[in-house]
């Protein structure tokens, strides 16, 4: 059976690494994207060129809609789904909960908790045994940030990533015995332009030294930890959290 992925939010940063090492390790891809067009056909075709097959296809994973729309063009593009990674996410410009807005709540929630709840709902769907599936595997990518809590920066999205964890845990005992495994990376500190977003693109570099390990992190370092929870070496693992972020 061919091995088949979804990676939502995939153009680049994490996902983009992630979409890299699947397709070194056999995978053939769906790279999904908001709004990066350029930089999604630019992963689809160096996947391409690595012998794998890959999709680019715009979907916003917080509407249900675009949600079944991109598994059904899986679906009929690769067959059968064996993986799903939810890396999808936002984070907005630093705040304190007592200037936050409802708008940016909402916008903050459906991004970054919907989005995995719909995501897992599909992919349950097609690969539980109880459905006919075959199983498959499921990372959810939450952050450090749910441990954190990230007072005085953005508490809205450590707790959105808090509610990743508790999906995790759920989930994997919902569906433990129907062929699935449900685990989970935190990042924390990883190089990518998600920290533009917030307003501070040299957040890491001003906060390395409170790292114990001095550093910020690589991409290509979560993604390694992702395959390796995807592969037959993690066969027993399930509902297991995996924290990349130098010690902290």
């Amino acid at each position: 059976m061919n091995k088949v992925i979804v990676i939502t939010g995939s153009s680049r940063g994490i996902g983009a690494a992630t979409a890299l090492q699947a397709a070194k390790q056999g995978y053939d891809v769906c790279i999904n994207y908001r709004s990066d067009k350029a930089s999604a056909e630019k992963i689809m075709s160096t996947i391409i060129s690595m012998g794998r097959k890959a999709i680019a296809i715009q979907a916003d994973v917080s509407q249900e809609v675009e949600v079944v729309r991109l598994f059904e063009a899986v679906d009929q593009t690769f067959g059968t789904l064996t993986a799903l990674v939810n890396n999808a996410g936002m984070v907005g410009l630093k705040t304190r909960v007592e200037d936050i807005t409802e708008a940016r709540l909402n916008q903050m929630f459906s991004t970054n908790i919907t989005s995995y709840f719909l995501c897992c709902r599909e992919a349950v769907r097609r690969m539980s045994n109880k459905h006919g599936g075959k199983g498959g595997s499921i990372v959810n990518v939450s952050s450090a940030a749910s441990r954190l809590g990230s007072a005085n920066e953005y508490v809205d999205y450590a707790a959105s990533k808090g509610a990743i964890d508790t999906l995790t845990i759920g989930l994997s005992n919902e569906v433990a015995d129907e062929g699935i495994r449900v685990n989970c990376v935190r990042p924390g500190f990883i190089y990518t332009d998600i920290h533009q977003a917030s307003g501070d693109p040299h957040r890491i570099d001003k906060m390395k030294q409170n790292i114990p390990m001095k550093r910020g992190g690589k991409p290509e370092e979560v993604a390694n930890a992702i395959l390796w929870l995807l592969s037959d070496e993690a066969s027993y693992i399930t509902g297991t959290f995996i924290d990349i972020a130098g010690g902290r």
